[in-house]
């Protein structure tokens, strides 16, 4: 089979990006898209830079962006990646991450904002034997998705929220975050729910969902995000951020009334029940276009919903449920 290869080109950090095509002859079904970017450079032109290794979707190297979608490049065969409406085999860097030269990124905010979560074992203040530290099957089960992330920077690539916003650490440091958080060996645990609970981490995410879209080894990274967002609003000992207030509340509207009252949802959220006075002013200028556009949902008007009785046990049982394995 001929196919076409249309390869961006960038020769340095600031130079125009543009567009080549190649073409070269496959078997879609055995030939995978690092196969075929190597037989380009091998046969066509060597200057093409990219980055390979093992080969064997182990290093997380060979991670592009493939018809649109960031993952590794000698995981993805042709006949995976080429649909029958596509006509050529597009190859583009890696997103959120500088050019350095062609397919090759460069990954230094990447491992920057790695180490923002600190994400080694600590065990400064046990007393760990010198020959192991034993972790029965249920500990390891925990962690263990989150300890096959290869780092390849895929996550990373399509993340939203990284796109936006320059303080998000990322899936991959949230990932590896709430893989040091849930091993029973680390002594930081208070001191890690404390941190992710601030301004850069877990609640900055968008939720797209592009992060378990696109990895590799099934880390599933918007999975560990919530898994340490519920550890944070299980510590009732924190300070009650807005993001945890917005979720606090979304739940307590919901028991009360079957669904979400918009006229309370946002006092509660941004203006902390009227304690927070800029947080009410803020909404403000909101509130006046909804009242002059006839869509404020005036408390005297709300009328709750017929199965808000059932709501509220649901929600009930749900807590209970989880009380009872977070005490186990």
């Amino acid at each position: 089979m001929n196919i076409t290869v249309r390869l961006r080109r960038q020769a340095s950090r600031t130079s125009e990006a543009n567009f080549q095509t190649y073409q070269i002859e496959v078997d879609p079904e055995r030939t995978t898209v690092l196969d075929a970017l190597i037989k380009v450079q091998s046969e066509q032109d060597g200057s093409i830079g990219f980055r390979r290794n093992c080969r064997n979707a182990i290093c997380g190297s060979c991670a592009i962006r493939v018809n649109g979608k960031t993952g590794l490049g000698c995981q993805k065969h042709i006949s995976e990646v080429m649909g029958d409406r596509d006509e050529e085999l597009v190859l583009e860097p890696m997103q959120n991450l500088p050019v350095i030269k062609d397919l090759i990124v460069d990954m230094t905010k990447f491992w920057d904002n790695l180490q923002q979560v600190d994400p080694y074992v600590s065990t400064a203040s046990r007393q760990i034997s010198k020959t192991e530290f034993l972790q029965t099957p249920a500990q390891r089960s925990k962690l263990q998705a989150a300890a096959n992330c290869i780092l390849c920077g895929s996550c990373y690539s399509e993340c939203n929220a990284v796109a936006v916003n320059e303080r998000f650490v990322g899936p991959h440091a949230l990932a590896k975050a709430y893989r040091v958080m849930a091993d029973n060996r680390d002594d930081r645990t208070d001191e890690r729910v404390e941190k992710y609970n601030t301004s850069g981490f877990v609640w900055d995410c968008t939720r797209c969902y592009n992060c378990n879209e696109v990895c590799p080894v099934e880390v599933q990274p918007l999975d560990r995000i919530s898994g340490i967002k519920q550890e944070i609003l299980a510590n009732r000992d924190l300070p009650e951020s807005t993001a945890q207030r917005h979720r606090h509340t979304m739940v307590d509207l919901v028991k009360e009334d079957g669904w979400i009252d918009e006229s309370k949802f946002g006092v509660r959220v941004l203006g902390d029940n009227f304690r927070d006075l800029k947080g009410l002013l803020s909404i403000f200028p909101l509130g006046v276009r909804m009242v002059l556009s006839g869509k404020m949902p005036y408390p005297w008007k709300f009328q709750k919903s017929e199965g808000a009785d059932e709501a509220k046990a649901l929600i009930e049982a749900i807590a209970s449920l989880k009380d009872r394995n977070h005490q186990k």
